[in-house]
């Protein structure tokens, strides 16, 4: 009785709390979050740790992948090494240590509007049914460290079909949320909701209701410097990581 109160109390509120978790992590695309500004780099410069990715670095420091590899001489497929220092911008240490303040400032507020939200233990595996959201390398897997990618970023062709990835009811589509540009989320049921970021077409409305496997968006690079989706599970408010409850790709789901 105690868990079903839990799941009641959780219901009614997940998509206004889904919507804040949205907005920090989105102001984290462009200018990171306290956490991560402060403790991975100093001035102008970053330090390459291991997991890191030039897409990553990006996300945390606020700077373009396009400005990074350009001020570091740093080409596709943008490989780095472990221990390899990265210039962040050629503007002074000063002016970044200030930018640096300001998002703190910023970023402040807003991160206190999720830590209401307690941290849930993942569901287990084959608990729900899910299909791939559409096809291509991941590029970026999911990472549940502070400042860390909440989803998988699977590159592909713009205008390549992305489908729902189980059936649910559409609750927003929009590109208010700043570094996610175009994008769709869909409730599955009062414990689960996916998110599909960085399109270049929506085909869906809101409250409209889709099958699994429905065409509702293309593949574009709204918001993002590269053609990709961005792609999310959550279970109860809390990012879990999509490539551990997917079927192997290429395949449909078995259950």
């Amino acid at each position: 009785m105690r868990k079903e109160s839990t799941v009641r109390k959780w219901a009614p509120n997940a998509i206004v709390l889904l919507i804040s978790l949205f907005l920090v992590a989105c102001s984290s695309n462009k200018a990171s979050t306290t956490k991560a500004s402060a403790g991975n780099y100093s001035g102008p410069v970053y330090t390459v740790k291991r997991g890191d990715t030039l897409y990553r670095i990006s996300r945390m420091t606020g700077s373009s992948v396009s400005e990074l590899a350009r001020l570091n001489g740093i080409s596709s497929p943008y490989t780095l090494e472990v221990g390899q220092k990265i210039r962040i911008k050629s503007s002074s240490g000063s002016s970044n240590s200030s930018k640096k303040t300001a998002v703190a400032k910023t970023s402040k507020p807003r991160s206190t509007s999720t830590s209401s939200i307690a941290k849930v233990a993942p569901p287990p595996v084959g608990s729900k049914c899910w299909r791939w959201p559409t096809t291509g390398k991941v590029v970026v897997p999911f990472s549940d460290s502070d400042g860390g990618n909440k989803g998988i970023d699977i590159a592909g062709s713009r205008g390549q079909p992305i489908y729902a990835s189980a059936a649910g009811t559409v609750v927003y589509v929009g590109n208010q949320l700043r570094g996610y540009g175009n994008l769709v989320m869909i409730k599955h049921s009062e414990d689960y909701i996916t998110a599909y970021a960085h399109n270049e077409t929506t085909l869906v409305n809101t409250s409209q209701k889709v099958t699994a496997g429905q065409k509702i968006a293309t593949m574009g690079s709204s918001g993002s410097d590269s053609v990709n989706l961005h792609f999310q599970i959550r279970y109860r408010a809390t990012a879990i990581d999509p490539q551990r409850y997917l079927p192997p790709q290429g395949s449909k789901p078995s259950c």
